[in-house]
């Protein structure tokens, strides 16, 4: 059995073959911390880690990044269940208290998404990657003031036919945003977003990072919620132009983390079947 590997946007698919022994050796190394327990969340956030889950601190999800065919990263923190059939990755981004006032106009943003693919795609050109395209909301951007938390998700189209998905929450913050990426397949997206977001529940920033504690005189972040949509340097679209917008959208995608085409991660699914067992 194969299976594909989550990868970054802009980076090619990587796959797995078959008893990859070396990959799945390194992956049982990882520090994973299993539930029930707490996740701290670099120094801004924690989040309970239910029975039935794990988690890994930076240091370790840099290395599961690295194992799963992304490059390595600083600032990134996993949880995932022990079923390995999803996992999501947190990272924050000190940018500033986000005003949360702004409508989103959901037909507009899909406009800006499609007119930057020829942009995009240019640069994945000159990367010797193949085009992606956007196709359209696999889930339509929605704010909820309760819980300050800004969700969406893109479906996209490959040059060869393949439709492919991410989702990605933003949780607002004091001093910045806390960005919530979900890796999981396309067939799966329902089920497991609603796992995810049922996940998110246990997620808190910690005393005197939360959102409401914003007092006179916090740096304030130059844009608004649309703009965290289309990648957070968006925000100056009217200072800076269309493509220069873009330009840092494309940049703010190398970070983002999709779930591309995946089959099956039952490799994954496995490890985590024997954690939970030890």
């Amino acid at each position: 059995m194969r299976y594909v590997l989550t990868v970054l946007l802009f980076l090619p698919t990587l796959i797995w073959g078959q008893g990859n022994q070396n990959v799945d050796e390194e992956m049982s190394k990882l520090a994973w911390q299993s539930g029930p327990s707490v996740g701290q969340i670099a120094s801004k956030a924690t989040i309970n880690i239910p029975s039935g889950y794990l988690f890994l601190d930076e240091k370790n999800t840099s290395r599961f990044l690295e194992l799963s065919g992304n490059p390595p990263r600083t600032g990134h923190y996993l949880l995932a269940p022990q079923s390995g059939k999803w996992w999501s990755v947190f990272s924050f981004s000190p940018s500033g208290y986000v005003k949360d006032d702004e409508k989103i106009d959901a037909d507009a943003l899909l406009k800006s998404l499609r007119e930057g693919d020829a942009e995009g795609n240019e640069e994945r050109k000159r990367l010797g990657m193949k085009a992606i395209f956007t196709d359209g909301w696999a889930v339509t951007p929605h704010y909820d003031e309760q819980t300050k938390r800004l969700e969406w998700g893109v479906r996209l189209k490959t040059e060869g036919g393949q439709f492919v998905t991410n989702y990605t929450a933003r949780l607002l913050g004091r001093t910045g945003v806390m960005s919530a990426v979900l890796v999981t397949g396309v067939d799966t997206l329902l089920s497991d977003s609603q796992e995810f977001k049922t996940s998110l529940q246990q997620f808190s920033f910690n005393s005197g990072e939360k959102y409401s504690e914003f007092k006179q005189g916090d740096k304030i972040a130059e844009y608004g919620l649309a703009a965290l949509i289309l990648g957070g340097a968006a925000a100056v679209a009217t200072k800076k132009g269309f493509w220069a917008v873009i330009a840092g959208f494309i940049a703010a995608f190398w970070k983002i983390l999709v779930g591309f085409g995946i089959a099956a991660m039952a490799g994954l699914g496995k490890l985590f079947k024997s954690k939970k067992e030890q």
